[in-house]
């Protein structure tokens, strides 16, 4: 049924104008200029640093080990949070959506406290499953919230998420405290690539294969995007779309948590910018989200690296300073009388 469900739908498209079509397309001019931007930023973030790759003995060494692992961890963490965004939104009906809004960061960060606490010195695999866990039951909490609570506003949506997300940050820290560990939680929540070298980066790889299934599942993401009632009357599971969109978000925060940290705002920022120039189809917007966030976590890398040189701060700090601004003027315009 689902099948001949997405036939349908294909075949509505292809009757559809041939400007419908061309906007569907991937690889157009815009595409190929977007591209090529964020590979010239990638150059640029290779060559950025204090230490001198061209000067010292070791330079070359020190590229291989810390320069390219950093801009490779940036281009893929930049595209598993924007797709992360991009799924939650579609999966919840709902812009202001994103694992910063729900809490799934937060439930991450439980998670990686409550390994520790488990095991003294945890692997990085552990520390990525106890993410993955946790945040995949934080985000499923959430969606029994949005069940059980009449909305009257889709900005009571992100306001349910961020109270819950401060609860579990409490008892984290309630955690933290108690064992003292609070100088650990800290370190997860800062959300910087100086740490990242060759050796402990290797796992987000694994976001290419989720890309991958997100794109094999558009149509049913999209499907899910237009309700429940709509979905299940087209022939869709619309239980089990939700819970496979809601694993592919919990695999894809959970390695960025326990490798990276804390990132805000950035699955709020790229969905809704693609969104408002090309609509709600996931399978043709996909490209395009990976490509802007890569674009724009390595800027705001590049302007952390740069802005108080020869020191660095943490890129979440210019994420969420971008980032909230963003979120202000998406609130402003979900406001605007119609």
């Amino acid at each position: 049924m689902l099948n001949q469900s997405t036939d349908k739908m294909l075949g509505a498209e292809n009757s559809q104008p041939q400007g419908s079509s061309k906007r569907n397309k991937i690889w157009t001019k815009p595409f190929i200029v977007a591209v090529i931007i964020v590979i010239a930023l990638g150059v640029i973030s290779l060559f950025t640093g204090v230490y001198d790759i061209w000067g010292q003995e070791d330079g070359l060494r020190m590229f291989f080990i810390t320069r390219i692992p950093r801009t490779v961890a940036l281009m893929l963490t930049g595209a598993a949070m924007s797709m992360s965004g991009l799924v939650m939104q579609l999966i919840t009906q709902n812009r202001l959506v994103e694992p910063t809004t729900t809490g799934t960061i937060e439930w991450a960060g439980l998670g990686l406290l409550v390994v520790y606490l488990i095991v003294p010195a945890p692997t990085l695999v552990l520390r990525m499953t106890g993410a993955i866990i946790f945040s995949f039951a934080g985000t499923m909490v959430f969606f029994m919230f949005l069940k059980r609570v009449k909305l009257r506003s889709s900005l009571i949506v992100p306001i349910i998420g961020m109270m819950l997300g401060a609860v579990v940050s409490a008892f984290s820290t309630f955690l933290g405290l108690t064992f003292q560990m609070t100088q650990s939680i800290e370190n997860w929540f800062i959300g910087s690539f100086a740490s990242v070298q060759i050796g402990r980066y290797e796992y987000l790889w694994l976001i290419v294969i989720i890309a991958v299934l997100i794109y094999i599942y558009a149509d049913r993401f999209t499907l899910a995007g237009l309700g429940e009632d709509v979905a299940k009357s087209l022939g869709a599971n619309y239980n089990r779309i939700v819970m496979l969109g809601t694993g592919l978000i919990a695999f894809a925060v959970g390695i960025v948590t326990a490798v990276i940290g804390n990132l805000p705002f950035l699955g709020l920022i790229v969905p809704n910018v693609i969104s408002m120039y090309r609509g709600d189809d996931l399978r043709s917007n996909l490209p395009w989200v990976c490509v802007l966030g890569m674009g724009v976590i390595t800027l705001c890398d590049i302007i952390s690296r740069t802005i108080i040189m020869p020191f660095e701060v943490p890129v979440s700090l210019i994420l969420g300073t971008v980032g909230s601004v963003v979120f202000i003027i998406i609130l402003m315009r979900q406001r605007r009388p119609r």
